[in-house]
């Protein structure tokens, strides 16, 4: 084993584990770091990797012989070779001194892996106050029953033919929010359920697809999905109305949790916090 959980437990302020992104505080063990070391050998996909949905290779691998692992603090360096590359190392570690370590080790790593950009991912514990950076929400099924929709959304499929041919436009103008992969992936018939909204018989809105997957300790978990509304349909509720149909869906088919990442300050944040998400604690990225 390589993993010290009394060096690291104590530093594990918010529950991202490098390469996986988010897990529930339950599955945050030693174990799970130990796998991941492991996948950065066999360069496949974990069983309970969020990622593994979408086929091809996992692009994101753990420089193994480059962790640093000791009392104080923890840095475990991941490469990305997609676009122009990029590294980041996963700054674990109470004292701040941690960052700067950090971000000289992304530096000189991405210089001997030959890449554009260096990172340093740092986890905050969910008291952090920060101006930016990620969210991570929990929603958990079992506190209470969630709420039906308001009728405006619906499947993609149960929609009238003529409202489905809009998806297609519709995907194609949020492409930034990844609606055009999506449509791609629905298309092949390689991804569950798409919740979509319409208004005056043309979609405006969409969150999916509804996948259900264990974890890394069994339990079935509401994969992230997808989630868009056109600017212009903005301000009319279309938003919540999508976020409980897909919260609504995920209880029904026996999804125990979902976590969410939301950027700080923004719609989805807010959204999260007036429906009573649980913050786990955020991530910030620095340039190097």
């Amino acid at each position: 084993m390589f993993f010290r959980w009394d060096w690291l437990r104590p530093h594990l302020t918010a529950p991202i584990v490098p390469t996986l992104g988010p897990v529930h505080p339950d599955a945050l063990t030693v174990g799970i770091f130990e796998d991941v070391l492991r996948a950065a050998d066999t360069g496949d996909f974990l069983p309970y990797d969020k990622d593994r949905r979408w086929g091809g290779e996992k692009d994101e691998r753990v420089l193994r012989e480059d962790v640093v692992h000791q009392p104080g603090r923890t840095l475990v360096p991941t490469l990305m070779r997609r676009g122009r590359g990029t590294v980041k190392v996963f700054a674990y570690g109470l004292h701040d001194s941690v960052i700067e370590e950090a971000a000289e080790l992304a530096a000189k790593l991405a210089s001997v892996h030959d890449v554009a950009c260096a990172r340093v991912v740092r986890p905050l514990g969910p008291q952090a106050v920060h101006p930016r950076g990620t969210r991570i929400q929990l929603k958990d099924f079992a506190a209470a029953p969630c709420p039906a929709s308001d009728g405006r959304v619906c499947p993609v499929t149960t929609w009238s033919a003529a409202v489905q041919k809009t998806f297609a436009p519709f995907a194609e103008a949020m492409a930034g929010d990844g609606l055009a992969f999506l449509h791609t992936q629905m298309q092949a018939g390689r991804c569950g359920p798409v919740l979509a909204a319409a208004v005056e018989d043309r979609i405006v809105g969409a969150i999916g697809p509804m996948e259900i997957q264990p974890d890394a300790i069994g339990r079935p978990q509401l994969m992230p999905q997808y989630f868009a509304v056109l600017p212009e349909a903005r301000g009319q509720g279309l938003g919540r109305a999508l976020w409980r149909a897909a919260m609504r869906w995920g209880q029904a088919h026996g999804a125990a949790y979902q976590l969410l990442q939301t950027e700080v300050g923004g719609p989805s944040d807010r959204l999260c916090q007036v429906e009573g998400l649980t913050s786990l604690g955020l991530s910030y990225t620095l340039r190097v």
